[in-house]
């Protein structure tokens, strides 16, 4: 192809192009086009942000704090279930000598734990949903074993003192439980074959079950002032550090009769209830018999705090 140009001295030449070199030129101006495009794309997107762009980083941060929130909500209250759970067998085995009844709350669940893919945008509702269905989950689980109790009474007369001993005990109220524990007088460890109940002085000391007070005794060391209680099917309480005992031996008492007050008898490094249970000889955790008295959030609060209480009130 050719055309005529001015030369610098002005003269009028014709000057003849290749298609080739026409191609090369053109092709470097388009490169050339839309290397400075995306450079002002992108440039400017940094810089200005649109309306939607605003409001999707806006959602993002509210994500990035809600989130972290609901995944410790969740994770306690999974921990919940599956404690329930494993109480649910623990507790037919050792307390009834029976299996556990077949029982899937969670099966209605399983949409729930699939891994699935799920959008940024989704994932706090995805969230609430777990979090609602395991709350519903442990809510069941609490209702099945409230409504066996009065058919596993029927069924078995040896019914186990499932009753908390002092009156109004919250969860924050329990303390050590059984294990090697630090002595408050002697900074040694030492066996605990109770759990310390730290409750007011004066507090009432309820019976955890029906039966028969086989032993009273009062004295100023070790656990004090002492109630026993033998019960059917070869359990046995003991309430010790007491004050103003109410109750005489033989004397046949019904669940939450008061037996006495809490006090500070004995080598009581404060005012509680050192309370055991056991069944033929054998020491039992007392915190084991509480589920039925707390719901599951209370429960696993007090059974994780008589498992990580270091030290013993006597």
């Amino acid at each position: 192809m050719s055309r005529y140009e001015v030369d610098k001295d002005f003269n009028l030449k014709k000057v003849t192009h290749s298609v080739g070199g026409m191609l090369v030129t053109s092709l470097k101006w388009l490169i050339a086009t839309v290397s400075l495009a995306a450079f002002y794309y992108v440039f400017f997107s940094f810089l200005i942000s649109t309306d939607e762009e605003k409001k999707l980083k806006r959602e993002n941060r509210m994500y990035e704090k809600l989130y972290p929130e609901m995944a410790e909500k969740e994770k306690l209250i999974s921990d919940v279930v599956r404690g329930l759970e494993a109480k649910d067998n623990a507790i037919y085995e050792k307390l009834f000598n029976a299996e556990a009844p077949e029982m899937d709350p969670l099966g209605r669940m399983s949409f729930i734990f699939d891994e699935d893919s799920i959008p940024d945008s989704d994932i706090v509702r995805y969230s609430e949903g777990r979090i609602a269905a395991l709350s519903n989950a442990a809510a069941g689980i609490e209702s099945v074993f409230r409504d066996l109790f009065p058919e596993m009474a029927e069924k078995h007369s040896a019914m186990p003192p499932m009753m908390v001993p002092v009156e109004g005990l919250k969860p924050a109220q329990v303390g050590a439980s059984l294990g090697q524990k630090i002595n408050p007088f002697y900074k040694v460890m030492s066996q605990h074959n109770g759990i310390d109940l730290i409750v007011g002085q004066g507090t009432p000391v309820l019976a955890a079950g029906d039966g028969i007070v086989t032993d009273v005794r009062r004295s100023g060391k070790g656990l004090g002032n002492v109630v026993e209680i033998t019960h059917d099917g070869g359990y046995v309480t003991v309430y010790a550090h007491l004050e103003d005992i109410v109750v005489r031996k033989g004397e046949r008492v019904k669940a939450g009769k008061k037996l006495a007050g809490v006090g500070i008898s004995g080598n009581s490094f404060a005012p509680h209830l050192h309370y055991e249970v056991r069944r033929d000889g054998e020491v039992l955790d007392p915190v084991n018999f509480f589920f039925a008295s707390f719901s599951p959030e209370e429960y696993t609060r007090a059974a994780y705090l008589a498992a990580t209480t270091g030290q013993s009130m006597d």
